[in-house]
């Protein structure tokens, strides 16, 4: 029988580690990396080739969504379930915006977390119960016009990839000088990457991109976590 390779993308150690061992529970599953933040996900998932990769949205450095469509971009036959404490609208819906094929708190039993595993490697899409029955619930009261969870809340706007990147970093309080040596480019161009992010969300301070981020679940806060 040949086995669904997984790479796992999370930046707690505990909570890694805990998909780790309850996959290898399981005969058709075969866990064959580990990365702690966004860009060594990319990194491993193009080395590696995994058949699914569960996804962290909220990672240090790169996060799960723009690592979503850098894997995707060089892997489109790969399958991203994305993993997050919390299940917002907005996250659900840049989620499958990013490419991802389903959405799974990291509440969800065991069970879930295999069953959907097994049914996004064969095709199929999968949330979490609570996220599938509010999208149901949603369906049963506008039959004509069905909604998904998503359908509002904060979008993310058309950002480049690059622009993604320059947004996270400022969000997790980067100067334009550790940027730039972050990302491997001038000064200047964090510049000039910074303007464009403004003019595009129409947001032109700091502390509004770094709310922007946050409820657009580019990143998560201690004060988020504390709440959930």
């Amino acid at each position: 029988m040949k086995r669904t390779t997984v790479l796992i993308a999370e930046d707690h150690t505990i909570v890694r580690e805990g998909f780790r061992k309850m996959l290898e529970l399981e005969d058709d599953f075969e866990v064959v990396g580990e990365a702690e933040e966004g860009r060594q996900a990319v990194v491993l998932a193009q080395k590696l080739r995994p058949d699914v990769v569960l996804m962290d949205i909220a990672m240090p450095r790169l996060n799960g969504l723009e690592a979503t469509r850098q894997v995707l971009k060089a892997l489109p036959a790969t399958k991203i379930l994305i993993l997050s404490a919390h299940s917002d609208d907005a996250y659900v819906k840049n989620a499958a915006d990013s490419g991802a094929v389903g959405f799974l708190l990291k509440q969800t039993s065991a069970h879930d977390v295999c069953r959907a595993i097994r049914e996004v490697q064969k095709g199929n899409t999968f949330f979490s119960p609570s996220i599938s029955k509010r999208m149901d619930r949603l369906d049963r009261l506008n039959p004509q016009t069905p909604q998904r969870p998503g359908k509002g809340g904060k979008k993310i706007a058309q950002l480049t990839s690059r622009e993604m990147e320059v947004l996270q970093l400022i969000a997790e309080g980067k100067a334009n000088k550790e940027t730039a040596a972050e990302l491997g480019i001038g000064i200047k161009t964090v510049e000039k990457h910074r303007e464009h992010l403004m003019e595009k969300l129409d947001i032109h301070d700091t502390a509004g991109l770094t709310r922007y981020a946050i409820s657009a679940g580019i990143i998560e806060n201690s004060v988020q976590l504390t709440i959930v």
